[in-house]
C-alpha cells in the first residue's frame, strides 16, 4: 500500500510542471489518510528526491458543548422557550432545564434583556421583556460546523463562551528534488564480496556513513551504588594491610552469634522482636539425615566442646577478672539457628581459628548482609549491610584504636572524628564514633568500636596479653549521603529504580 502511494506521488510530480501544490488535497484524490501520505513525503525528502514546502491551514472547529446546541438550540434560546408568559420563579425554571444550561442560559438571556428577574411578588420570578427571539448563536455554530468563516466579533464571543476552538495542521507543497526519479532506487549499507566479483559496485549507489550518529547505547550490567560504596571500602581495608573474612553464611546458629562474644541469653537482642529464629531447622541438632554431610552448612556445625565448656563457664562464673552473669547458661539457647544480626559472629570464628592454629598478628575485615527484625521506615529495613574490621595483636591499647580509626576514616575523606564512651556486651571499653559530613555540615554518629573482652578472648585460646580492637558501621548509611538519597528503600529492595541503578556517577573516596 505505501509503494502504491509513494509510485502514484513521484508519476504526478514527473507529470505535472507545478509539482503538488497541496498534500491534503493529493490524499483526498487518492483515498488516502493524509498521516499516510506524510510519513512517505518525509521518507522522499530525506532520500533528496522532492523538496517540501510547509503550508499552515487553521480554521473554527465546535466543542462537545456546542455540538449538542446545534439541535437543541443555544442556552439562552432554551431557557427562554421555557418561560412562559405569566413568568416562572427561578427555582422550578433551573428545575426543567438540562445541566448548566440553566445557569448558562440565564446569563446570556439577561445580557441581551430578554428576560428580567421580577422580585416584586417576593419569591423572584423570571418573567419574558420580549415577545420572540431568534437563534443567532445556533446559526453561528451551525456555520462553522459547515465550514464557514465568521465574522471576527462573533467568532471571538463564541470562542469566549468556549463553543468554538481553533483546529490547526500542516499540509506540504511537493516539489522535484535534487535526485528525483519515478522510481525510488535502495541504497547499499555495505560492500559485499559478490559486488566487487561481478563488477555491480562501479553503478551502485551506497547509503553514506553517518560518522556523527552515536550509536546504540551498550547493553552491559552496570553497578548499583551499594557495590560501588563497597568496591571502595574494600580497597581501603586492603591498602591497609587488612584480609577479607569468609562472610557466605547468612544462617548461623545463636552460639557464634551471641553466646561467644559474651552475650547473655537473657539480652534483650536475642529475643524473637530483634532477631529472625529459623524453624526449621530451629535448632543445630535437627537437621535431616545427611543434611550436615552434604551440605556442611557453618552456621550449624558440630560445636567445639572444650570451647563450649569454657564460654558456658565464663559465662555462669566468670573468669579472667570478670564475675560472669550468674545464670545457668543452656545448650538449647545456643542451638538455636537465626539469620545473623551481625558479622561480628564471623569474626568470632576467625579469631577462635586464629588461637587453634597458632596465635599471629592479624586484620581482618568483612563486608556482607546483616539482618535484624526492626521496623521499616525511611532510614531503617530488615536488613541491610555491615562493615566490620579488626586488628588482633599484643599489647593494643585504646590509642591503638583511635589511631586506626583515624586513618581509616580519614581515608574516606572525613578528617574530622569525635569519641563518645559507649556500652556494648562484648567490647570493654566501648566509643560510638561521630564525624563531621562535609556534605550535610553537621556531626553525625558514622560507627561503633570498642575492645574485645578477654571474657570472649580468652576462652578461644588466645594468649592474656593478646588484645583485639574493632570498629563496625554501615554501607548504607554513607552510600545514601554520597548520592543525595533521602529514602533507604530509595537505595536496596524491590522499589529501586532501574533507572538509578543504570545512571549513578562513579563514586571515589578521599584515598
Amino acid at each position: 500500500m505505501a509503494a502504491d502511494i509513494e509510485q502514484a506521488l513521484l508519476q504526478q510530480l514527473a507529470d505535472s510542471a507545478d509539482g503538488i501544490p497541496d498534500s491534503g488535497d493529493f490524499a483526498t484524490a487518492v483515498g488516502q489518510d493524509h498521516l499516510k501520505v506524510v510519513g512517505i513525503i518525509k521518507s522522499l525528502e530525506a532520500a533528496e528526491m522532492i523538496t517540501v514546502e510547509d503550508i499552515s491551514h487553521s480554521r473554527f472547529v465546535l466543542t462537545s458543548e456546542a455540538r449538542a446546541y446545534l439541535s437543541a438550540g443555544s442556552p439562552e434560546v432554551q431557557l427562554f422557550n421555557a418561560v412562559p408568559a405569566d413568568g416562572i420563579t427561578l427555582a422550578q425554571l433551573k428545575s426543567q432545564l438540562p445541566g448548566d444550561v440553566s445557569d448558562v442560559g440565564f446569563k446570556q438571556a439577561m445580557q441581551q434583556r430578554w428576560v428580567a428577574l421580577d422580585k416584586s411578588a417576593g419569591e423572584p420570578r423570571v418573567v419574558r421583556k420580549v415577545d420572540s427571539v431568534t437563534d443567532g448563536a445556533q446559526a453561528q455554530l451551525a456555520a462553522v460546523a459547515a465550514g464557514n468563516e465568521l465574522p471576527k466579533a462573533e467568532a471571538d464571543a463564541l470562542k469566549k463562551r468556549k463553543l468554538i476552538k481553533l483546529d490547526t495542521w500542516k499540509t506540504y507543497r511537493v516539489s522535484k528534488g535534487a535526485k528525483f526519479a519515478t522510481q525510488r532506487k535502495k541504497q547499499a549499507t555495505e560492500l559485499t564480496s559478490e559486488m566487487i566479483a561481478s563488477g555491480s559496485w562501479r553503478s551502485e549507489e551506497f547509503k553514506p556513513f553517518n560518522f556523527n550518529s552515536m550509536g546504540l547505547p551498550p547493553s552491559g550490567g552496570h553497578l548499583h551504588p551499594l557495590m560501588k560504596v563497597r568496591s571502595q571500602y574494600r580497597k581501603i581495608f586492603v591498602a591497609m594491610g587488612f584480609q577479607e573474612m569468609p562472610t557466605n553464611n547468612y544462617v548461623e546458629s545463636s552460639f557464634w552469634n551471641f553466646d561467644s562474644l559474651f552475650q547473655p541469653q537473657q539480652h534483650p537482642a536475642r529475643d524473637a522482636h530483634d532477631t529472625f529464629f529459623l524453624t526449621s531447622p530451629a535448632a543445630s541438632d535437627t537437621f535431616p539425615e545427611d543434611y550436615l554431610a552434604r551440605v556442611k552448612p557453618a552456621a550449624s556445625d558440630t560445636f567445639p566442646e572444650d570451647y563450649l565448656a569454657r564460654v558456658k563457664a565464663v559465662h555462669e562464673h566468670g573468669g579472667h577478672g570478670s564475675a560472669g552473669y550468674g545464670y545457668c547458661w543452656k545448650r538449647s539457647e545456643a542451638q538455636k539457628n537465626l539469620l545473623r544480626t551481625h558479622t561480628t559472629a564471623v569474626s568470632s570464628r576467625m579469631l577462635y581459628k586464629l588461637a587453634q592454629e597458632g596465635f599471629k598478628p592479624a586484620k581482618y575485615f568483612s563486608i556482607d548482609r546483616v539482618f535484624r527484625n526492626e521496623a521499616v521506615d525511611r532510614t531503617h529495613l530488615a536488613e541491610f549491610h555491615q562493615v566490620e574490621g579488626l586488628v588482633c595483636d599484643r599489647g593494643l591499647t585504646l590509642g591503638h584504636l583511635i589511631a586506626t580509626l583515624q586513618e581509616f576514616f580519614s581515608r574516606l575523606g572525613m578528617k574530622e572524628l569525635r569519641f563518645k564512651p559507649a556500652f556494648n556486651p562484648y567490647t570493654e571499653p566501648s566509643m560510638e564514633i561521630f564525624g563531621y559530613s562535609s556534605e550535610l555540615g553537621k556531626w553525625m554518629e558514622v560507627g561503633n568500636s570498642g575492645m574485645f573482652r578477654p571474657e570472649m578472648l580468652q576462652p578461644m585460646g588466645l594468649p592474656p596479653d593478646v588484645n583485639v580492637i574493632a570498629w563496625g558501621l554501615s554501607l548504607e548509611r554513607p552510600t545514601m549521603i554520597l548520592y543525595g538519597i533521602d529514602n533507604i528503600r530509595d537505595l536496596f529492595g524491590h522499589k529501586v529504580s532501574l533507572s538509578m541503578v543504570k545512571s549513578n556517577p562513579i563514586c571515589r573516596m578521599g584515598l
